[in-house]
């Protein structure tokens, strides 16, 4: 899951990561916490690590769209 993670540019975001096979997205935060997004399209994850404002991105995009769980 997530083996690889990308660093980004974001006042709240650390890195994001992709497993292309689960459609799972990794989110790990400045605060050292770790969440995943499940059932996310490849496309979703593109939008995301390429927006302007990932944390704003995010928020709208993923947050009430995808079932998500916090890992640690």
């Amino acid at each position: 899951m997530c083996n690889e993670m990308i660093n980004v540019k974001s006042s709240n975001v650390e890195s994001v990561g992709y497993d292309e096979d689960l459609k799972i997205v990794c989110v790990k935060f400045l605060n050292g916490s770790l969440y995943t997004y499940k059932g996310v399209p490849n496309s979703e994850f593109n939008n995301l690590k390429n927006a302007t404002s990932v944390g704003s991105y995010l928020n709208r995009n993923f947050k009430n769209v995808y079932q998500y769980e916090r890992i640690s």
